[in-house]
């Protein structure tokens, strides 16, 4: 049989189904983790295996979805094993060539600084399946129902770095097209592609009508196949369970529109069955899938946003880069994070696409700083970032901790450099910052540096980067010695027209040593910006550099409307930089997720004699209210959300603390008691409604995971809570929420909200809840309305 990588995207391939509910019809109990079957029914796995096999699918993925050490301890091993052994036996059986692809879910935790789960344990996890899935056999790994850019990260690091499988990288998103932590299908493919997923693409969450809307994103930004698997539309609770209403007949031509779209490899996920696979299978008979076209797209990403070279000019914020800086240089020193992050979100605000992270100072250790500095800016800020050091040590831990897909500041002609900065780029999918210089220095002429920037593409190419992961710095010098600008612009010139790759300067450089600064940037800018520029690495707060990028946009139709020149010169008035972090307003640093200053602003409003409940309904509730709007919008994403909460609780815990020392009672605004209910082993949701529930000011009392009804029960009488939350995400264990539900109203006055992802409004109604919380923002809104 040929190998699996040689046929991905040449050929159509057909996966196969869901297997939790293939499983529950054929004896899986409630609760009982549906992995477990491949060690106490191994006949049971093969017989599904089977029935996918005789409906025509190409690929099996085994019964390992939720399959790690978290979970399974010493068992996972033979866990993964006997679950390729049942695809493989299937296989034997049926005299057919397929393949076995490992199925890998996530862990079920969410990684630091949102959960618990550090970056490096996630990938210690994941590298430890992958090779278990290497040593039973298995020809490729699939990696699905990723919902989080940063795990998906670990995932595929460790999936590299533990075997040569083939790797597809599938994830799920929402009816607006984003992860959970913010990323849309531009974003995330870009990354999973970056870090050599062999195939990318969707699955669960949503029917193939609904994945149709989001497949040409996909398409347009990928280069390699493209895997779609649907489920059969989406749950509708009856009597207790999920039901999928997707029939075959309509499951089959709606995904043949995917195949036509551009998907080579298609299947099922929750709600479908052999019968959906069948009809697939029939209805694309014949059809051959056209291979991907190289793209060639310049992207950067955040977790949540993206920066694309080679269109709209890129602006990347340079003021964290300590030169020229005495203030950045003490807050360097001094481990003064709160400067940094105040300065990154005040170049966010000014319209900074990415924003330069560089903190080398003598004496400064940058292999801890930089990475530190990478994880404090991506905790608080959505915007992408560009990794600023001549230190390859320094470069490569930041770019390992990065959450998304990094720019690299740089490379330049030297071998030397190149066998440094290349193998951390095309490891950590990074695009590179190219200066064009090498070990004879800068040269005077425009042709001498494209001479450069042509060694520079030609040694990256032996890397396995190509012109689109490039950035080439044409390198302004002042005038004011003699450097001249001609050089600078002849060359990005060149190499943005003839050679075909993007190009970046630092504007400012050109004007040191003369005064009216701003003005020769400025006109630098426009100068550089009309010859080809696609990115200026600039200060966002001056107001003149800004204003030329919008005449240049208004100007070459890239604000084709001027609606973008007209809000910015309408009003002449313009906003004052944000203030320093130290005195930073409560509301302002809670929004941004400053926790220290956020801290610092409560102790000066308790010390000025702020009423408690004052400063907490006044400040602190229409802070994380202005979040939470946002993240109802798709304006703000999770991490931004869950920073703010933290924000709200640092604040929380200075009022806190100010009651106590005065010996008052402790302040609460209510009690809540919160669980999952019995028989499922999920709380990513709960934890996250806990999480801002508490930094709303509640008491939680959280139960945890796979809890009895009436473990709620005694619990919620104990505490005297007025409200209890249940969370649900498995289909089996919706009638545990239901029991749950009778056994509160039978025992208590207490309000009950429900949630989860397999639960709608009506049918939280039907079972007896009395609100119903889509999100942990609505959990908020409801718990604000029961205690108010």
């Amino acid at each position: 049989m040929r190998n699996l990588r040689d046929r991905l995207g040449r050929e159509l391939l057909i996966l196969d189904g869901a297997m939790g509910t293939m499983l529950q019809s054929r004896g899986l109990a409630l609760g009982e983790l549906p992995e477990r079957m491949n060690l106490t029914a191994p006949a049971v796995v093969r017989e599904v295996h089977a029935a996918y096999l005789a409906a025509g699918a190409d690929i099996l993925e085994t019964n390992t979805f939720g399959a790690n050490r978290l979970k399974y301890g010493n068992d996972l091993a033979s866990v993964v094993s006997s679950g390729v052994r049942a695809a493989r036996e299937a296989i034997a059986d049926s005299g057919r060539d397929a393949y076995v692809a490992a199925s890998i879910g996530p862990l079920g935790k969410l990684l630091k600084p949102m959960g618990d789960l550090p970056f490096e344990g996630a990938y210690s996890l994941f590298r430890e399946i992958a090779a278990c899935a290497l040593n039973a056999g298995a020809d490729a790994l699939l990696f699905e129902t990723f919902t989080d850019l940063y795990e998906l990260k670990a995932a595929l690091l460790a999936a590299k770095d533990a075997c040569a499988l083939p790797v597809i990288a599938t994830m799920t998103f929402d009816e607006t097209g984003r992860l959970l932590t913010g990323a849309d299908v531009v974003a995330a493919a870009t990354v999973a592609e970056s870090l050599g997923a062999d195939a990318v693409g969707f699955n669960c969450g949503l029917g193939p009508k609904q994945l149709l809307e989001f497949l040409p994103a996909l398409v347009g930004t990928v280069s390699v196949p493209i895997a779609v698997n649907p489920n059969a539309g989406l749950p509708v609770i009856v009597n207790g369970r999920a039901e999928f209403h997707v029939s075959p007949e309509e499951f089959a031509p709606d995904s043949k529109k995917l195949a036509e779209g551009g998907a080579s490899l298609l299947g099922g996920c929750c709600g479908t069955t052999p019968e959906h696979i069948r009809a697939l299978k029939n209805a694309l008979q014949g059809f051959r899938p056209s291979y991907p076209v190289k793209k060639r797209r310049t992207i950067a990403t955040s977790y949540a946003q993206f920066a694309e070279f080679g269109r709209a000019p890129v602006l990347i914020g340079e003021r964290i880069n300590p030169t020229g800086k005495p203030d950045l240089k003490r807050a360097l020193r001094e481990n003064d994070m709160g400067y940094i992050l105040r300065e990154g979100a005040r170049q966010a605000d000014a319209g900074a696409d990415a924003l330069d992270v560089n903190v080398g100072l003598p004496g400064i250790d940058e292999r801890e700083l930089l990475p530190r500095a990478v994880e404090e800016l991506q905790s608080v800020l959505p915007t992408p970032l560009m990794i600023d050091t001549a230190n390859a040590e320094a470069m490569e831990r930041a770019a390992r901790l990065y959450n998304g897909r990094p720019i690299l500041n740089s490379v330049n002609g030297k071998q030397s450099s190149m066998d440094a900065i290349f193998p951390i780029a095309r490891r950590y999918g990074a695009l590179v910052v190219a200066l064009t210089l090498d070990e004879d220095g800068i040269p005077a002429t425009a042709e001498g540096r494209v001479k450069i920037a042509e060694k520079i593409l030609a040694g990256a190419e032996t890397y396995g980067l190509g012109r689109e992961d490039l950035i080439f710095d044409a390198l302004a010098m002042s005038v004011s010695t003699g450097g001249g600008a001609l050089a600078a612009l002849g060359a990005l010139d060149e190499i943005r027209h003839r050679i075909g790759a993007n190009t970046s300067l630092g504007i400012s450089n050109v004007s040191f040593g003369l005064p009216a600064r701003g003005k020769l940037n400025a006109a630098f800018f426009a100068a550089a910006l009309a010859r080809g520029l696609s990115a200026g690495i600039i200060n966002p707060l001056d107001r003149e550099l800004m204003d030329a990028v919008h005449c240049h946009n208004v100007l070459t139709g890239l604000d084709a409307d001027c609606s973008k020149y007209v809000a910015r010169f309408a009003d002449a008035a313009k906003a004052e930089p944000a203030a320093p972090a130290a005195q930073m307003p409560l509301r302002e640093a809670v929004v941004r997720g400053l926790q220290d200053a956020a801290r610092a602003a409560a102790g000066r409003e308790m010390s000025a004699g702020r009423a408690p409940m004052a400063l907490i309904e006044e400040e602190l509730v229409p802070a994380l209210n202005e979040v939470g709007e946002g993240f109802e919008k798709k304006t703000v994403f999770l991490p931004q959300l869950l920073m703010s909460a933290d924000a709200a609780k640092a604040a929380f815990e200075v009022v806190r603390a100010k009651i106590a020392a005065a010996g008052a009672e402790r302040l609460s605004r209510g009690r809540i008691v919160i669980a999952t209910v019995r028989g499922d082993i999920h709380d990513i949701g709960k934890n996250i409604v806990r999480a801002l529930l508490e930094n709303y000011g509640y008491t939680v009392t959280d139960l945890g995971r796979d809890v009895a009804p009436e473990m709620v029960v005694e619990a919620t009488l104990r505490e005297g809570a007025p409200l209890v939350g249940l969370s649900a995400l498995m289909t089996t264990t919706v009638e545990s929420m239901e029991e749950t539900i009778r056994l509160l109203k039978l025992s208590t006055p207490a309000k009950i909200m429900v949630g989860g992802a397999v639960l709608t409004e009506d049918y939280a109604r039907k079972i007896g809840a009395d609100f119903y919380a889509r999100d942990a923002m609505a959990a908020v809104r409801i718990a604000g309305g029961v205690f108010s």
